[in-house]
C-alpha cells in the first residue's frame, strides 16, 4: 500500500501595479493562464501573450518554501499553486514618539507593509540551515491553532521569537524579512500590515522610575493597532538585552531598579497581547547571555545565527558575481557553477577554474559575517580598480577579492582587542 503523501505547495507571489484596478478576483483567471503556460518561470515585465498580465502586473515569483535555494520546474497540475496577489507601500517609515515628562523621545520606527524598502531581502538571506522555512512555519502555526481555537491553556505559545547570535549575521534583517513576507502570503486575510520597530535604548528615561512607564505607553500604542482586527503587527525588538536585562545581575550589582521596572513591564505587556491572533513578536540579541531568563523562557523559539559556512559564502558570493554580471559592471563570458551544481560533482578540483577559485575564496572567507561578505565585491572594486585599467573580468576580479578578504584579516588584525 502507497503511503500518503502531502500535494506540494508552491507559492506564487504577484505584485500588483499602483495604477492597477483588477481586483483579486479578476486576475486569478489570468494567472492560472500563465502558470498553464509559462509553468515556473518568473516574469519581471516581459512582453507575452496574456496582455492583461503586463498592463497589470509588475512581477510574478515562484516560491517553494521546502527547498530555499530555488525550484526546479513542475507540470502544471502536479501542485497546488496558491496566489498573493499584493502591491508594495512606498511611503518609508515614520517615526514614533512618546511623552517622557518633559521631552519627546523616538520610542518605535513605524513601517506599512509590504515596503519596497524590504522587497526582495528574503530572497538575499543565505543560511545553511532551513532557519527561514521554521519560521515561515511558525507563523503559519500560530494561525492555524489560533483559528482552529486550541486553548492556550493546555497548549501554550506566545508568538515570541528569539534570534541570537554575533553581529552582522543578518539577524534584523530577517526579522524585517519575515514581517514583509507574511505581509504578502496573508494578504488575503489582513487588508493592512504593519512593522513596530521598537528603539530598546529610548525607552530608558533620564527620570528615575519612569523607563517602565515608557515600555508600558509604547505597548499602548501597539495594542491600538491590534486591536483591528483586519490588521497584522510585527513587534521587532532590536538588541532586546537592552530592555531585558537579566534582573537578578541587576540586583546583584546593585543596580537602579528602574531596570528591574523595565523588565517586569516588558514582560507583563507580552503576555497581555499574546491572546490576539494577529499580532508576532521577533526580537534579536548579540549578547543573548546578558537576557533575563524569564523572557527567553516565553520565546516559543529560540534560534542562533552563526557566521556563514563556505557553503552559505559560495551562494552569497555567487549572488553578488550575478549581479554585477547583471548589470555589466563584470564581462559576462565566464560560467560559474551554482553551490548545488559543485556538490553534484563532489567538489572535483579538475571542474572549471574559476568556479574552484571561488570556492577556493569562500573557504578563505570564513569567519567574516554576512554583512561584510557583501561588501567584499564593492571593496574589490573601490581598492584595487583604477579608472584607467578597470578590473572588470572574472579572473582578475575574484583576484581583488582574494586581496581584499585578506585585507579584511589584515586589518582587523591591527586593531586594539577590547
Amino acid at each position: 500500500m502507497k503511503g500518503i503523501q502531502s500535494q506540494k505547495v508552491i507559492n506564487v507571489e504577484v505584485l500588483k501595479k499602483q495604477t492597477s484596478r483588477l481586483t483579486r478576483e479578476q486576475l486569478n483567471p489570468y494567472l492560472k493562464e500563465y502558470v498553464e503556460k509559462y509553468g515556473t518561470k518568473d516574469y519581471h515585465g516581459e512582453a507575452n501573450e496574456i496582455n492583461i498580465l503586463c498592463s497589470n502586473v509588475e512581477s510574478i515569483t515562484f516560491h517553494d518554501d521546502t527547498n530555499m535555494e530555488g525550484i526546479m520546474p513542475v507540470c502544471y497540475g502536479t501542485v497546488e499553486h496558491q496566489y498573493h496577489i499584493f502591491t508594495i507601500e512606498d511611503s518609508g517609515p515614520e517615526l514614533q514618539e512618546l511623552d517622557d515628562k518633559e521631552d519627546e523621545v523616538p520610542a518605535a520606527t513605524h513601517w506599512q507593509l509590504p515596503s519596497s524598502e524590504f522587497h526582495g531581502l528574503w530572497e538575499t538571506l543565505i543560511y545553511d540551515n532551513n532557519v527561514k522555512m521554521q519560521l515561515l512555519n511558525f507563523v503559519q502555526t500560530t494561525m492555524l491553532f489560533s483559528d482552529r481555537g486550541v486553548n492556550s491553556n493546555i497548549i501554550s505559545w506566545n508568538r515570541v521569537v528569539l534570534l541570537h547570535g554575533p553581529p552582522g549575521t543578518g539577524k534584523t534583517s530577517l526579522c524585517r524579512a519575515l514581517a514583509h513576507k507574511m505581509a504578502i502570503r496573508l494578504s488575503h486575510r489582513y487588508s493592512n500590515s504593519q512593522l513596530v520597530e521598537i528603539n530598546s535604548h529610548s525607552l530608558f528615561s533620564k527620570w528615575f522610575s519612569e523607563s517602565g512607564k515608557l515600555v508600558m505607553k509604547m505597548f499602548a500604542k501597539i495594542q491600538e493597532l491590534i486591536e483591528d482586527p483586519d490588521c497584522l503587527v510585527t513587534v521587532l525588538i532590536d538588541e532586546v538585552e537592552s530592555l531585558a536585562r537579566a534582573r537578578q545581575s541587576a540586583s546583584s550589582n546593585n543596580e537602579p531598579s528602574d531596570s528591574v521596572r523595565v523588565v517586569n513591564a516588558l514582560l507583563t505587556q507580552i503576555d497581555q497581547i499574546k491572546r490576539f491572533p494577529n499580532v508576532l513578536i521577533l526580537s534579536t540579541s548579540n549578547i543573548s547571555g546578558t537576557i533575563d531568563l524569564a523572557f527567553v523562557d516565553r520565546a516559543d523559539i529560540k534560534q542562533f545565527i552563526g557566521l556563514p559556512t563556505p557553503r552559505a559564502i559560495y551562494a552569497i558570493y555567487y549572488s553578488c558575481l550575478q549581479e554585477l554580471f547583471r548589470t555589466g559592471i563584470l564581462k559576462s563570458i565566464d560560467y560559474l557553477q551554482t553551490i548545488q551544481d559543485l556538490e553534484a560533482i563532489g567538489f572535483n578540483p579538475e571542474t572549471d577554474t574559476h568556479t574552484m577559485k571561488l570556492w577556493n575564496l569562500s573557504k578563505l572567507s570564513q569567519g567574516l559575517s554576512g554583512r561584510t561578505l557583501r561588501k567584499i565585491p564593492f571593496l574589490a572594486c573601490s581598492i584595487f580598480t583604477c579608472c584607467h585599467e578597470p578590473v572588470n573580468t572574472l579572473p582578475l576580479f575574484l583576484d581583488a577579492m582574494e586581496h581584499t578578504v585578506q585585507k579584511q584579516f589584515d586589518d582587523r588584525s591591527a586593531m586594539p582587542q577590547s
